[in-house]
């Protein structure tokens, strides 16, 4: 059983309104990544895939925000980025979230950790994952490496992901797929994968 992981496509990071492109940290490429994720989550919903979506997202006050990404990014408790129940902090309208897709918070670049995503998968019967979403050399690539740590097998869909710049982007996608955490491929190829019967 296969499951889409959509890690983070939120306007805070995604749209140039957005928090974190508003403090000088746009990703490139961006736009054509969710796009792309935007088929990609199309034929995942064909193919009968539960997907995913996870939400980087602060409580008020940033308690939960931790010293390390706080020294990331320390403007970003100032203006409000990524609060939960925010426009910031939610999917991009671009993918088409719909009720029945299954929701995700989270406040580490891991998507498993202190999260129900494992739990999730296991009821839903998942071992394998297909995955795209931003940042790809922080919080996509930790949640893959997590995944496999946790013997799930994982597809990465590299042109729906994205970085600050196209080489950490390039790096990212590297590591994963050099290392042997993910089969890499695109969402053309991914939408073209044929109906289970």
């Amino acid at each position: 059983m296969k499951a889409m992981i959509v890690v983070d496509m939120q306007n805070g990071f995604c749209v140039p309104e957005g928090s974190l492109p508003q403090l000088g940290m746009s990703l490139a490429g961006v736009e054509e990544a969710v796009a792309n994720a935007a088929v990609a989550v199309e034929a995942a919903r064909a193919q009968g895939m539960p997907v995913v979506f996870t939400r980087h997202v602060y409580r008020p006050g940033f308690a939960d925000e931790g010293p390390w990404l706080t020294g990331r990014s320390p403007d970003l408790a100032a203006v409000g980025g990524l609060l939960a129940g925010s426009w910031d902090g939610d999917v991009v309208n671009a993918l088409g979230r719909r009720e029945d897709d299954l929701v995700v918070d989270k406040c580490r670049l891991d998507a498993f950790q202190w999260t129900s995503l494992e739990p999730l998968l296991r009821g839903l019967g998942a071992t394998e994952l297909v995955v795209c979403g931003v940042v790809t050399n922080f919080c996509v690539e930790s949640t893959v490496r997590s995944a496999i740590m946790r013997d799930f097998s994982v597809t990465l869909l590299e042109d729906c992901c994205a970085a600050q710049t196209p080489r950490l982007h390039e790096i990212g996608v590297e590591v994963m797929r050099d290392c042997g955490f993910a089969t890499v491929t695109t969402a053309a190829e991914f939408a073209k994968v044929p109906v289970a019967a």
